[in-house]
């Protein structure tokens, strides 16, 4: 078993534990759940979804009930894991893994009262969970191990905050959750950019003064200040601490959340051609201190 399938082994063992062998007096037991023909699973499910609100959770009761829908579904994993089987990375017991935890994802917010399918219900989250895999596993260009692990944690802990705080937390409260510095942040947010790779022949806007589009393929080899800034993330560290709070801000919101000018704008009050002119005032003055420490 590879690595990767021993932890997401020990994070599915962690969600739903072990198959309860003794079913409740409201529940039938189910000697083997993941036999259950499709024409039984329907109306079988149905009760023990239906058992499943009504029991408290953490008891004996509720366990053998989740756990139970978990092995009598698993055939929608297999279902949606055959549409991966020809990717170029990740195993197949990786797919499978990750798709269960979609699957129990999927478990824990099915209502009844939407009056639709498991089904139809389960797929989308399994199939989610395998795609974020893929995005979270397969990185376009190099990037050190200790960055990917960062981009990582920066992401689930984004995530979470942004949740809590109902909008984006700022590179300052992902630092003090993290106990982190600000600058290690930044590095991580944008080595983030290292984990996709775009198509050469994607447009990315219109020639001056002409009404030719131009791909990235006509501008590959020309001098781009953002490659630049991050060629050399250690290099980068230690010049960001010389950055105001806004300004690593602005930094951190352009190369490591990917926003766009306008969005930077918006989020700080000022408009886009403000954010561009800041933009470059920082762009030159890192490239200029980098090439003097060189």
């Amino acid at each position: 078993m590879s690595t990767t399938s021993q932890r997401l082994r020990r994070s599915a063992v962690a969600e739903h534990g072990t198959i309860a062998t003794t079913a409740p007096a409201a529940l039938p037991r189910v000697e083997d759940p993941a036999k259950i023909a499709p024409k039984d699973a329907r109306a079988l499910g149905a009760l023990f979804f239906e058992q499943l609100q009504v029991l408290e959770e953490g008891t004996h009761e509720y366990q053998y009930a989740r756990n139970t829908l978990i092995e009598m579904n698993l055939s929608l994993v297999h279902f949606a894991a055959k549409r991966f089987r020809n990717r170029g990375s990740g195993e197949m017991e990786d797919i499978i893994q990750v798709g269960t935890i979609g699957l129990i994802k999927a478990i824990d917010r099915f209502e009844l009262s939407r009056e639709v399918e498991f089904t139809s219900f389960a797929i989308p989250y399994i199939v989610g969970e395998i795609k974020r895999f893929f995005r979270d596993s397969t990185w376009a260009v190099h990037v050190p191990r200790r960055l990917q692990e960062l981009r990582v944690t920066l992401a689930k802990t984004r995530e979470a905050l942004a949740g809590r705080l109902d909008r984006e937390p700022t590179v300052a409260e992902l630092a003090r959750h993290l106990e982190l510095s600000e600058d290690e942040v930044i590095e991580g947010l944008i080595a983030a950019n290292g984990y996709t790779a775009g198509s050469l022949d994607l447009p990315i806007g219109v020639e001056q003064n002409s009404a030719e589009t131009v791909t990235y393929g006509d501008i590959k080899g020309d001098v781009d200040p953002a490659m630049e800034l991050v060629e050399d993330l250690h290099a980068l560290a230690p010049l960001l601490e010389q950055l105001e709070e806004r300004d690593r801000e602005i930094v951190a919101m352009r190369f490591g959340q990917e926003m766009t000018q306008a969005q930077i704008g918006e989020k700080l009050g000022i408009s886009q051609m403000h954010v561009s002119r800041l933009l470059t005032r920082l762009l030159t003055k890192l490239r200029k201190e980098m090439l003097a420490q060189n």
